[in-house]
């Protein structure tokens, strides 16, 4: 079933059904390239998550008694429904998110691939036996950790629900996930290549509702036994203290404000066009997004002038059209939060080379900016952008640009462009970053772990690091009886 503007009724997904909410209350979804609403997201009552936590603990002794030949069986299958189906899955979250159609799809598509991973990875899960005394046989067991209850926000409608769910599938976990609101259609067309594949009843389920309410109930629930969360700093404290009181082990992959230091060494044009490139990619609206760009001195002319063309080369439209390569903001406080700190920079001293404000059209649309002069104490050198913002900071010294770096409280990403194998290795030591990379500003992998330090979180998803949150090491000691 569809909307007139081809936009899925949206559902919930609990102990294998799909449903509505038990009150029958909604929220408006915004489509955010024309700001028409284009469809209803139900909203889970307190006995709808009850029913979801039930089914998730029913699920769990199911799918940890299934072989993991089977599970690893079916998860490949809902890779393959995933990669079937990626052109859909990604038009359904450009109606709800805005990104391009081309960024969308690929998504989808390395959304399979790393349940591919994730899956295979989990047979390679391996205990072992540790030399003993004689008649005792001492061993080191992985078991999956039980029942999770897992949020993330919108910015990847479908990589971000599919980074939990495949490493807590993988691992043998059920789970409770809440999607976004504002991207509900993209999380429930996830979930159903899961369950077309054949997972059973009450092993992944589906809500949405007011986030305060879903967060405190399922956390406090005695059915959890993780929390596994993506989103902001101020909502990742709040929610690890709330998984604190009750004793349970948290995942935290939360926001950052990522450095690019450009070395004397650099080629300036290269680096600008490969910062610019991942600066504007899904509208700046990524975790490790490069957002504070420290260059030095005798290149900051030539970086900024490219970053400039490339700035003002983004074609800028609705994410379903052709050759659009930046769609808009996904929500008016976006907007807003742009408007801001573009002000608060203007206002303090900087100057805006290109951009700087919003389209003079329907839509969340935010001109890509770069702006040079920027203060010290300007906010958008010091809170998360979140948007296509570009402050171009120069520097005299690699001290004096890795002390700026590091002086905030985030160590999520960061990224440096050098030739020289020294300054890369001096880099690689003292960044303070879970995520760093070098000559390049790529994004994360499958194969590869992905997390913060300091208020960026804690905890890694990707790699073989991935199924570490979800597996419990217990210890057996068997005395043989004689």
């Amino acid at each position: 079933m569809t909307t007139d503007h081809g936009y899925p009724a949206v559902r919930m997904h609990i102990a294998g059904e799909w449903c509505q909410g038990g009150s029958g209350t909604t929220d408006p979804i915004v489509n955010p390239a024309t700001e028409e609403v284009i469809g209803e997201v139900p909203l889970a009552t307190t006995a709808d998550l009850d029913r979801a936590l039930a089914a998730a603990e029913k699920g769990f002794r199911v799918w940890r008694g299934t072989p993991v030949a089977r599970r690893t069986e079916i998860l490949h299958t809902a890779a393959d429904l995933i990669a079937e189906r990626a052109v859909e899955i990604g038009r359904i979250s450009t109606l709800e998110q805005g990104k391009p159609l081309a960024e969308s799809t690929g998504e989808a598509r390395r959304t399979a691939e790393t349940l591919r991973w994730h899956a295979d990875d989990a047979r390679r899960a391996y205990g072992r036996i540790i030399p003993s005394d004689p008649g005792t046989v001492l061993t080191v067991r992985r078991e999956p950790i039980g029942p999770v209850a897992a949020f993330v926000p919108w910015n990847f409608p479908v990589g971000g629900p599919n980074r939990k769910i495949s490493s807590a599938l993988s691992a043998g976990c059920s789970l409770v996930i809440k999607a976004s609101e504002e991207t509900p259609a993209t999380a429930a067309a996830l979930v159903a290549c899961y369950a077309d594949a054949g997972l059973p009843p009450g092993v992944l389920n589906l809500v949405f509702g007011e986030p305060a309410e879903v967060s405190a109930h399922l956390i406090a629930s005695p059915v959890t036994r993780l929390v596994a969360f993506t989103g902001s700093v101020p909502v990742g404290k709040l929610l690890a203290a709330e998984a604190g009181k009750v004793m349970k082990p948290s995942l935290m992959e939360l926001g950052g404000h990522a450095p690019v230091i450009v070395c004397a060494d650099a080629d300036p044009v290269q680096a600008a066009r490969r910062a610019a490139q991942a600066k504007f990619a899904n509208a700046g609206q990524v975790c490790t997004s490069p957002s504070r760009f420290l260059v030095h001195e005798s290149l900051v002319e030539d970086f900024t002038a490219e970053f400039v063309k490339a700035a003002e080369a983004v074609v800028i439209g609705d994410g379903l059209a052709d050759g659009t390569k930046m769609g808009p903001l996904a929500n008016e406080r976006r907007l807003g939060a742009m408007e801001r700190l573009v002000a608060d920079a203007v206002d303090r001293g900087a100057k805006v080379l290109t951009g700087g404000e919003r389209l003079d059209r329907a839509g969340y649309f935010f001109s890509p900016t770069v702006l040079i002069d920027v203060p010290e104490d300007a906010k958008m050198l010091h809170e998360e952008p979140f948007g296509p913002l570009a402050p171009v900071v120069p520097f005299t010294a690699l001290d004096e640009a890795l002390a700026n770096a590091n002086a905030l409280p985030y160590g999520l990403a960061a990224y440096g462009f050098t030739r020289s194998a020294a300054t890369a290795e001096r880099l690689s030591d003292e960044l303070e970053a879970g995520i760093l990379s070098l000559n390049h500003c790529g994004g994360s992998v499958h194969e590869a772990p992905s997390g913060g330090v300091k208020d960026s979180g804690y905890g890694r998803e990707g790699g073989p690091e991935a199924l570490d949150a979800y597996l419990v090491t217990k210890r057996v000691s068997h005395l043989l009886a004689p």
